[in-house]
């Protein structure tokens, strides 16, 4: 595939991821966020599934137990990521919604070297501090107008650097990253579904008055961008494709100021520049250093 087509590919995965921040906050009009994840994930799930079945076809080699505890810890993880990040924008906007969510690139490095012992790039330490001065702004530079929807937020990016930390694992231990995804979103959907019929009343016309969110997000943004990035990212370096996908918070602002009339305090548009400054460096920064320490020239003796 040439390279041209595989980054687009990931940009249209972005700007899919993006704008799901606006479906998943109007979907809040017409149903709870248990019914939302519950219908989303399973129709994501099973239009996915063929192509996740088509993988472990490919690689029919047994999965080890330790392998499955792990997947199902994924499951779990991703269930609580997406049901505190669908809860909170139910009092936050889709433009913080999508800039907080993006702190989870900060908590990856961190579990690692908690987890796995791997040591982080020095350049967390310097973005770390930006980010939360980035966070701080966002809300108009105090605490008061930072509400539970945007601790919500913060506290689903903390569950999604989890994931993204054991799937990177698991991915390369079993080579099947669409079939562990397709397990996780079908997943999340069996567990939301049943809450959502103990905590929720949903109805069919709660289903019906938000079709055009649920179809949005389950097809869209769950099954059609998750695939886009699987591919894609075979054929971009690495450092490329993280600042492409880094743009996923800008794609959730603009989709909120078009479609939803989200304005940020003026201040708010410093702090969103400060996270997405943090977001690109310590997604670019390090796979560029490393590029270029293998290119140096070797003292000679």
């Amino acid at each position: 595939m040439p390279r041209i087509v595989a980054a687009l590919m990931l940009l249209i995965c972005t700007m899919l991821w993006g704008f799901a921040f606006v479906a998943q906050k109007t979907a809040m009009d017409s149903m709870g966020p248990l019914t939302f994840m519950g219908v989303r994930y399973l129709l994501g799930g099973f239009c996915v599934l063929p192509l996740a079945l088509l993988e472990r076809r490919r690689k029919p080699e047994k999965l080890q137990p330790a392998q499955w505890s792990t997947i199902l810890v994924i499951c779990l993880v991703f269930f609580f990521g997406s049901w505190l990040q669908q809860a909170g924008l139910a009092t936050t906007t889709a433009t913080n919604g999508g800039f907080l969510t993006s702190l989870y690139v900060f908590f990856v490095p961190v579990l690692g070297f908690l987890l796995f012992r791997t040591r982080p790039h020095p350049i967390i330490y310097a973005c770390v501090p930006l980010a939360l001065v980035g966070t701080y702004y966002l809300n108009g530079g105090g605490l008061s107008s930072f509400n539970t929807g945007d601790a919500l937020i913060v506290c689903c990016a903390l569950f999604w650097a989890v994931h993204v930390t054991l799937l990177g694992r698991v991915a390369q231990a079993t080579g099947l990253p669409i079939f562990v995804s397709a397990l996780s979103f079908l997943a999340a959907g069996a567990i939301a579904l049943p809450l959502a019929f103990a905590f929720e009343t949903p109805q069919w016309h709660h289903l019906s008055a938000g079709w055009v969110e649920l179809a949005y997000a389950g097809i869209l943004s769950t099954a059609v961008a998750f695939t886009f990035q699987a591919v894609g990212q075979q054929y971009v370096p690495p450092a490329n494709a993280a600042i492409i996908l880094s743009a996923e918070s800008l794609f959730a602002a603009l989709g909120g100021a078009l479609l939803l009339g989200d304005r940020l305090p003026p201040i708010g548009y410093a702090g969103a520049a400060l996270i997405f400054m943090a977001i690109l460096a310590v997604e670019a920064l390090p796979p560029l250093w490393a590029r270029r320490r293998m290119h140096l020239p070797h003292p000679t003796n």
